[in-house]
């Protein structure tokens, strides 16, 4: 029963990887680019949500309707203004760039907040559960969070197939200067994509702030918890990367079972085993295609 519980554990700890992660494969499958500080932003969204909270927001998930708007703007704004005059055929000038960012937010924070773990709650549903078979119960907030991530991919699934403007992405994707021949603006669609995967890393970083906490630091470890999620399930695959996130999450709850101090060290094994012998993913399938 106990196994059966760290897989239960598991596959909830994989929607809120799922939810840090689907950003992260969204801007990869778009534009190729890989954005070293996914991490630090889901960490600046969660301070947003706290600031606003002890400014007198009632809860985390109504702070929301600030945060999440706000860090798609400033994900437009990013893209338009300084990510868009990375992309090349070198991966290196955006590493580069999102690197420095992850850096510059992590020192801002360190400067302006405390170093101090701190903690979203949003008040019963922090123990709110749902009773199970056996006697187990799993938690009423972490089954929501994993809702929301496959409706989230499920949305953007259905973006980028069944609307107008996912079949901009796809085509500014496969051949920007093509497209902007016929009058599509490939900025503007890449602009847009960022500010939907920025959107999608608030959510996370609120998420992951009630689940677990944060600090100015955390954002190091969400990232690489997220660029495992997605070489797991395959680069720029969406429904890949849940797929990933939950074997991540599972493999890790059943190895924290065991021992707890194996519960980052059993992910980064299954990561490593994956990029050795599976590089290209369980879902080789482009998120353009």
């Amino acid at each position: 029963m106990d196994v059966v519980y760290a897989i239960i554990q598991g596959i909830l700890l994989g929607g809120l990887y799922a939810l840090f992660a689907a950003g992260l494969s969204f801007m990869f499958g778009v534009m190729r680019l890989v954005n070293l500080a996914h991490g630090a932003l889901a960490v600046l969204a969660a301070y947003g949500a706290l600031l606003l909270v002890r400014q007198g927001v009632p809860s985390p998930l109504l702070a929301l309707v600030v945060v999440v708007p706000a860090m798609a703007l400033l994900g437009y704004v990013l893209q338009r203004t300084v990510l868009q005059r990375t992309l090349s055929d070198s991966p290196l000038p955006s590493l580069l760039v999102t690197f420095g960012l992850a850096v510059i937010i992590e020192n801002v924070l360190l400067v302006t907040q405390s170093a101090n773990q701190q903690r979203l709650s949003v008040g019963a549903l922090d123990t709110a559960s749902i009773p199970l078979f056996g006697g187990l119960s799993i938690g009423v907030f972490p089954l929501l969070v994993l809702v929301f991530a496959v409706l989230a991919l499920g949305g953007l699934s259905l973006l980028l197939r069944r609307s107008a403007f996912g079949r901009q992405v796809r085509a500014v994707s496969d051949d920007p200067g093509t497209v902007s021949l016929v009058g599509a603006n490939p900025k503007h669609v890449y602009a847009v994509a960022a500010a939907i995967a920025f959107g999608l890393v608030a959510v996370a970083g609120v998420a992951g702030g009630v689940q677990s906490g944060f600090n100015p630091t955390s954002g190091g470890m969400l990232l690489i918890f997220a660029f495992e999620a997605v070489i797991i399930g395959g680069l720029g695959s969406l429904w890949g990367t849940l797929l990933g996130s939950v074997i991540l999450g599972v493999v890790q709850t059943l190895a924290a079972r065991v021992d707890s101090t194996l519960f980052q060290l059993a992910g980064h094994i299954v990561f490593l085993v994956f990029l050795i012998l599976l590089p290209q993913g369980l879902i080789r399938r482009k998120v353009r295609q």
